[in-house]
């Protein structure tokens, strides 16, 4: 029943022009809630026109389980480090499967079988340079790069670096699978208003220097999940963005870059869901009531 109603209210959207057009704020946010009444779940949006300012939010203060939405920033952190000459993107890291909880300092491994990216782990005892492992754990979402470089920069520098830009409900305590920490509560967690204004500052070339957010902006731009922000947006669009997922929780956030050179930022954050394909496809055309907002 609530899949038929959100169809209809999609095949609306699409078959009445004029409605579309003269769609309010309120109006929008009202057929977004609408859409996510149709799924099972907690959700949360925040959307900034960086073109006219406009914003429009929903329960964007809300904490959520960052998964791999944390990627982000301490893609930020790489950045920044070797924007101070700390490392160099060149630099090259051993790849070793072992890391430190920090629930109590023992070591735990990463399973492949968990990994959206597995070759990483056949190349043990090799290196890769930073840039390499940027890429995969943005592109693919490593979580062996991610971890391997959260170990170079460090997680409190990430949590400093975030706390300086005034970012402080992105808040990054640890690597990815630390299941004892995970059991403890110390997780990484974001909210939308959070993850949007880390956005808005790389849209805006704020972060670190211009050079470097444009390099992380192009990095972001090869994301290989796009099932989301981008999934009904028209050819010719452009999404710069990091996803994130885990039981549950199916999470996107980023740039959109419309090919008249206008661009604006969309997070969608969801968790508790029950149906992870119907909530998926419920935010996907979120985007696209966001996208016709911005057109009309």
């Amino acid at each position: 029943m609530r899949l038929c109603l959100a169809a209809l209210l999609l095949l609306g959207l699409c078959t009445s022009p004029s409605r579309a057009q003269s769609l309010s704020a309120g109006a929008c946010l009202q057929r977004i809630d609408s859409i996510f009444q149709t799924q099972q779940g907690s959700f949360a949006l925040a959307f900034s026109d960086l073109s006219t300012g406009r914003q429009l939010l929903l329960h964007e203060h809300e904490t959520f389980h960052a998964a791999s939405t944390m990627k982000t920033p301490v893609l930020v952190e790489i950045y920044r480090q070797a924007a101070l000459g700390r490392l160099k993107l060149s630099d090259s890291l051993m790849l070793t499967n072992e890391f430190v909880s920090i629930a109590d300092s023992s070591t735990y491994q990463l399973d492949s079988a968990d990994d959206s990216e597995t070759a990483l782990y056949r190349h043990q005892g090799e290196r890769r340079t930073i840039r390499e492992l940027v890429y995969q754990m943005i592109t693919v979402s490593s979580n062996f790069a991610t971890n391997l470089l959260i170990q170079k920069v460090g997680a409190a520098n990430v949590l400093t670096t975030m706390h300086g830009l005034k970012l402080d409900e992105v808040h990054v305590l640890r690597g990815v699978e630390d299941n004892k920490a995970y059991q403890k509560g110390l997780n990484n967690t974001v909210t939308a208003a959070g993850l949007m204004e880390l956005f808005r500052l790389m849209a805006g070339k704020k972060l670190v220097n211009p050079a470097a957010s444009d390099s992380m902006i192009r990095v972001l731009l090869d994301q290989q999940f796009n099932e989301i922000i981008p999934a009904r947006l028209p050819a010719g669009v452009k999404v710069a963005h990091k996803t994130g997922s885990i039981k549950g929780v199916n999470h996107d956030s980023g740039i959109v870059f419309l090919p008249d050179g206008r661009k604006y930022v969309l997070v969608l954050l969801s968790r508790d869901l029950v149906d992870e394909k119907a909530a998926i496809s419920a935010m996907a055309a979120v985007s696209e009531v966001i996208y016709k907002y911005v057109m009309q």
